[in-house]
């Protein structure tokens, strides 16, 4: 099984996963923001022969300077506030409460810097009166820090999206491996308790028939144990096992039995699910061989038509009863395709001109998902 990879991000200490790729996002925005103020600052204000270049250099330069702080203290606390993204209200209103503080502190420094910058230049920095400026910054920033909030909140959301999504794919690629480990499992056991009945059927009549059943039994138990280390498997694996189960079976019925082989061998690297198409074959036996006397015909064909791997089972004689088109062998691999490929692989098992036919066309190339 292949493992899951983590989810990138960083705990927040209140149970959220922080992105980290949405700070440098965000400080991107801010810095091009700023930009941009200072250069239509300086834009409108050199008309002016009055006013010198550094002048809405200053201006702009203290709002932001003064402004950044703020928002390194918001950015740094988002890991506090995230656990409310859910509820953008309650995001905000964490946020907000703190304007009081902000309008306070980021007047007097704004203010500060820009006086004590006149002063040195020894001119006088004229503004209108502190009562003016006090109800003018403070809507001013009111609009600017929910402006600025709402882009801080969107990415955050964006970030908390992404990782809940990681997450949910993990999740449903673990549960997806679970399940086709569970079925894998129950189709191990199946097969080698028919190999062993066979197998003890021989061994009081032909010991060297029972001889060579066992020995055939060891390689496909080494091969199967092999293929529980993946999911998928290359075609050649998958036929070499095809070929050791039905060795098996040919020595119990072999004066009953011809097996045919079509293969493509251009297609044996093609990688297909591991232990897909021995229950098919274990039921054209069953229900195509053990209930007959007469000889029964059974051939495995292998071909790449359009854009899928086509696999077809056929054995001659029998006809399929609607009871057995739903067993557990059949309902096992339908189950594993929907897992593996969805809706671009079946399975069907019809009744055909000279017996019953079982189909699987998986993907290939561009077609495989």
């Amino acid at each position: 099984m292949r493992p899951s990879q983590p989810a990138v991000g960083v705990h927040s200490g209140h149970g959220v996963t922080l992105s980290p790729k949405t700070i440098p996002t965000f400080w991107a925005l801010w810095g091009g923001f700023w930009l941009l103020m200072i250069s239509v600052s300086i834009g409108n204000e050199l008309h002016d022969p009055l006013t010198r270049w550094w002048e809405p250099v200053l201006w702009e330069g203290s709002s932001a300077l003064v402004s950044t702080g703020w928002t390194l203290l918001a950015v740094r606390e988002r890991g506090r506030y995230a656990q409310h993204l859910g509820r953008p209200l309650t995001w905000f209103g964490c946020y907000l409460r703190w304007l009081p503080l902000v309008f306070i502190s980021w007047i007097a420094l704004v203010y500060a810097i820009r006086l004590g910058v006149y002063a040195m230049a020894d001119r006088s920095y004229d503004h209108p009166g502190w009562g003016f400026v006090i109800v003018y910054e403070s809507l001013k920033l009111t609009y600017f820090s929910g402006l600025w909030l709402g882009v801080l909140f969107g990415i955050e959301s964006f970030g908390q999206w992404q990782i809940q999504w990681r997450h949910l794919l993990q999740t449903q690629r673990a549960l997806a491996e679970s399940q086709l480990a569970r079925l894998q499992g129950q189709i191990r056991p199946h097969f080698l308790f028919n190999a062993l009945n066979t197998v003890s059927a021989l061994m009081h009549t032909d010991v060297e028939r029972a001889d060579r059943l066992v020995a055939g039994l060891g390689d496909l138990l080494r091969i199967s144990l092999r293929s529980n280390e993946h999911e998928m498997t290359p075609l050649a694996d998958e036929l070499r096992m095809l070929e050791l189960y039905a060795g098996i079976m040919l020595e119990r019925f072999r004066d009953r039995v011809m097996l045919e082989w079509r293969v493509d061998r251009t297609l044996l690297e093609t990688p297909v699910p591991s232990l897909l198409l021995q229950p098919l074959l274990e039921n054209a036996f069953k229900h195509g061989v053990e209930p007959r006397v007469d000889h029964v015909r059974i051939v495995v064909s292998v071909r790449h038509e359009a854009s899928s791997l086509q696999v077809v089972i056929r054995n001659s004689g029998s006809r399929l009863a609607p009871q057995q088109r739903d067993g557990v062998g059949l309902r096992n691999c339908r189950e594993r395709l929907s897992i593996i490929y969805g809706s671009a692989a079946s399975l069907r098992v019809d009744n055909d001109d000279d017996g019953v036919a079982a189909r699987i066309a998986i993907p290939m190339g561009d077609a495989a998902p």
